[in-house]
């Protein structure tokens, strides 16, 4: 398909993926769609372009393929990350003519649907397009493992349907409770939009602490403050923080909690993006090169629990929340093939109590903290001895992560299971994926030069970005199965999904994500012992789930 204002020209594809039959011209996009049910799946340049408008008009299509996102990952995989992405410019690719630079990333627009109206680049011909997805065929056909390339491929492309049904449906959210929440833990508004009470009276005693005013919201100020009253700080991480003996630190970490709620998710960001009991962030699949999701402004990610109060399921309805247990551990397990490993991750039960039976002497903080640093390439100290013994008992494992952490060292890619690239050496700035962190000043990036900065982030890529690919294969199963129910799917992150269903279907809807993650494991890793299951919370507020 190939969408030309309101209209569209479509031509049916052989299992070639080459035109089986004429080209018709329709003047409304919505309505050849919706003409179509019998559709098995759609081609088109773009999701973000084509999805919204159905949707709107209430037409829901079963799957489709991303040109540009497959473009995305074809250049990741041939080593060409960062090329423009459009299929504009991959059609120019494919006749050596100048490659026009990608558009700049749209800004979000708060509170509304901004895809639907935002203009679009000019359409590309049916024909151009018909090329592009030929040379996509391809080039899948030349991938080392061209099955599970293009399993990649329709995952991301069902991603992206997700990704927009969620921004229609929208997480339920209670404005009322929300700014109850506010109240309660930051006191009354100033006028003139100034920090509330709560905050002034923290920073207060802050300043009365150091004996001079300093202003706590501005890290520069307080690392003077510490040096003048002869205490050495490089940061006001709160890690560092605690470590200090001083009384400014405790209204100072209190004031940096609260203050991020306020700036993140205070009384400005509830009236810029909840509208109509709902919140509609813009998903970005596949935003991380490691395949993690992120979202287009709002925070939707970074909820803090306290705020969570606000999410709240419609009457009649309730939110079925379910984590993963333990993904990448288990994931580590089918992807390396390490038969104990394997053998541990199994079962439903708590993989690490099970893995301290097996080679820590029932110690499960210090089963847990091998396994976590084997991933994350976190082996000082104690963790060093720890992998020792993580390394006798599943030596596939560590030997898998490991070699991968060689690779990123002496600057070779890697990739996951179904063969999504990490960044080559030359490109600079990559953010370091996995390694949780406490505060956007504690996100650190690295430089190509850096050798083991770059074996701990391929390190953990290989894990990371093999449990993102699983994830997407779960959101496509879970999306099926639910289709003809009332349920919507309404929020996701990383490791964790959220429904939005009547309570009369709360328990189908338990079956199908347990039955959803199942399936993903079977089709990303094959045949192997690996379970992936989750834990189930069917709840009225999002809060009441952790």
């Amino acid at each position: 398909m190939a969408a030309d204002g309101d209209g569209a020209r479509l031509v049916p594809l052989g299992p070639d993926g080459l035109p089986a039959g004429p080209v018709v011209t329709e003047p409304d996009l919505v309505e050849a769609v919706r003409s179509r049910p019998a559709v098995g799946r759609w081609v088109w340049r773009s999701t973000a372009e084509i999805y919204p408008r159905l949707l709107a008009a209430g037409v829901r299509v079963e799957r489709c393929y991303d040109i540009e996102d497959a473009e995305l990952l074809l250049l990741g995989h041939e080593g060409r990350l960062g090329e423009p992405r459009s299929a504009a410019a991959a059609w120019a690719r494919l006749r050596n003519a100048p490659v026009p630079p990608d558009p700049p990333a749209r800004a979000a627009v708060p509170g509304s649907q901004a895809p639907l109206f935002e203009p679009q680049p000019a359409p590309l011909p049916l024909e151009a397009l018909l090329e592009v997805y030929a040379g996509q065929q391809r080039r899948h056909d030349a991938a080392g493992h061209p099955g599970r390339m293009r399993l990649l491929t329709a995952a991301e492309s069902a991603g992206m349907l997700v990704a927009a049904e969620m921004h229609r449906a929208g997480l339920p959210w209670r404005a009322d409770v929300h700014r109850e929440v506010l109240h309660e833990l930051l006191g009354e508004r100033y006028a003139g939009g100034g920090e509330p009470r709560r905050l002034a009276e923290l920073a207060d005693e802050v300043s009365a602490a150091f004996g001079r005013r300093v202003r706590p919201d501005l890290p520069a100020d307080v690392v003077k403050a510490f040096a003048g009253a002869g205490i050495k700080v490089r940061s006001t991480r709160r890690w560092e923080l605690a470590e200090v003996d001083h009384p400014a630190v405790d209204p100072l970490i209190r004031y940096k909690k609260l203050y991020r709620i306020w700036t993140a998710h205070g009384w400005s960001w509830l009236q810029d993006w909840v509208r109509d009991g709902r919140f509609r962030p813009e998903y970005q699949p596949g935003g991380t090169v490691s395949g993690r999701w992120t979202t287009n402004g709002g925070g939707a990610l970074q909820i803090p629990k306290v705020i969570r109060r606000a999410v709240v399921a419609d009457e009649g309805w309730r939110l079925v929340v379910a984590d993963a247990d333990q993904m990448e551990p288990r994931v580590l397990a089918a992807i390396s093939r390490d038969r104990g490993l394997m053998e541990v991750a199994g079962h439903d039960g708590d993989l690490y109590t099970a893995l301290s039976d097996r080679g820590f002497s029932g110690d499960r903080a210090h089963a847990k903290l091998a396994l976590l640093g084997a991933i994350y390439g976190q082996t000082s100290g104690d963790g060093l001895k720890n992998l020792a013994a993580l390394r006798r008992r599943f030596p596939r494992a560590v030997a898998y992560v490991d070699e991968a952490a060689k690779a990123g060292e002496e600057g070779r890619r890697v990739r996951t299971w179904l063969g999504r690239t990490s960044p080559g050496a030359e490109e600079t700035g990559v953010e370091e994926a996995g390694i949780p962190q406490e505060d956007d000043e504690d996100r650190g990036r690295f430089s190509s030069s850096d050798a083991r900065a770059r074996g701990r982030f391929t390190r953990n890529f290989v894990v990371q970005g093999s449990a993102a690919d699983w994830a997407l294969l779960m959101l496509a199963a879970l999306r099926r199965s639910t289709a003809g129910m009332r349920a919507e799917l309404v929020f996701f992150q990383h490791d964790e999904v959220i429904v939005h269903c009547p309570v009369e279907e709360t328990e189908a809807v338990t079956r199908a994500i347990r039955e959803a993650g199942t399936l993903a494991g079977r089709l990303a890793f094959g045949d192997t012992p690996v379970r992936f299951p989750f834990t189930v919370a069917v709840v009225e507020r999002y809060a009441d789930a952790k």
